[in-house]
């Protein structure tokens, strides 16, 4: 890493039964740098969604239209907008037009930042169309089309102010942060002044390794449930397909690789770059690697070399 084989490389923490194994940092910033990883900051989202559920503040299947009547009326009514639930936002799922990673969408996230109200942004966005080479959501795994979607875990956060009448740092402070020990924390707001769900919060290493550890230890943190047993097993379980031999949970990517003659299953927080928080139940393993790498080609594939054929043989045999 130090000779640039993987680009810009800024931290590696490897964690195995709740004990940090290897720390490193490749930039000036050391251990007290706050990383801006981008979209992992969306698993963050989903985490604060599942305690807003817990307190019975929201539900998995509550229509999110109700939440906004403030924007109504929205432009390209349509019924199936209506029918629009928390679960599609968590699972990069619902029936309108998103898609980020298709630079003529018009759900895409460059054309949102263009504008003042995000929400409405998304709100407003046509239903989505599925020519014959595009599966319908009943044709594909799960029952959902995935569509990578910014936009929608952008309106992630003034639904939960509107669900909890809180502010999302402060909200998330009580129920996550404070309990985990995690601090500082910077977040990037939106116009609108919420805090952005979609991306770019910045956080420690060490910090985002205690997340993982979280969902690692079934929502426990010394003893206390933090989140709820039930919402982290349902969260990393596939509800919609990304690609073959890719799934998607509540803004978790699941993903095996495979290690020598090993498949190992992961599920990771992930966001440009290549900036990652790996999660190996098998193993009992976290891995955090954080980067700069936003300019770099095929960012994510060099995580990846980097975990299967640096980091996870080198871990000690169980």
């Amino acid at each position: 890493m130090k000779a640039g084989n993987f680009k810009q490389i800024t931290s590696v923490v490897v964690a195995r039964h709740g004990k940090v194994l290897y720390e490193q940092y490749f930039d000036g910033e050391g251990a007290q740098g706050l990383r801006n990883t981008r979209s992992v900051t969306k698993t963050v989202g989903g985490m604060l969604v599942g305690v807003a559920i817990e307190r019975k503040l929201l539900t998995v299947d509550a229509p999110v239209m109700p939440f906004f009547k403030d924007k109504m009326p929205v432009a390209h009514p349509d019924p199936r907008k209506d029918r629009i639930t928390v679960e599609d936002l968590l699972t990069m799922s619902s029936i309108v037009e998103c898609d980020d990673f298709n630079e003529f969408s018009r759900g895409h996230e460059e054309r949102m930042y263009l504008i003042e109200d995000w929400s409405r942004f998304y709100l407003d966005l046509p239903v989505r169309g599925f020519p014959e080479w595009t599966p319908p959501p009943d044709k594909q795994p799960y029952g959902r089309a995935f569509s990578y979607c910014t936009a929608g875990t952008a309106l992630l956060a003034p639904l939960l102010e509107r669900a909890t009448g809180r502010s999302v740092q402060d909200f998330a402070d009580e129920v996550l942060f404070k309990p985990l020990g995690i601090e500082p924390v910077k977040w990037q707001v939106q116009p609108s002044g919420a805090a952005m769900t979609g991306g770019s919060l910045s956080l420690r290493s060490r910090d985002l390794w205690k997340l993982g550890q979280l969902y690692l230890n079934g929502g426990k943190r010394a003893g206390r449930q933090v989140l709820p047993q039930a919402w982290v097993e349902r969260s990393i379980k596939p509800h919609a397909q990304v690609r073959e031999g890719v799934d998607y949970g509540y803004l978790w990517w699941l993903q095996p690789f495979t290690v020598g003659d090993r498949k190992v299953a992961t599920y990771a927080m992930s966001g440009m770059g290549g900036n990652k928080v790996y999660v190996l139940p098998e193993w009992d393993t976290v891995v955090v690697i954080t980067t700069t790498n936003f300019r770099v080609p095929g960012p994510h594939p060099l995580t990846e070399k980097l975990l299967t054929t640096l980091i996870l043989p080198a871990l000690p045999p169980e």
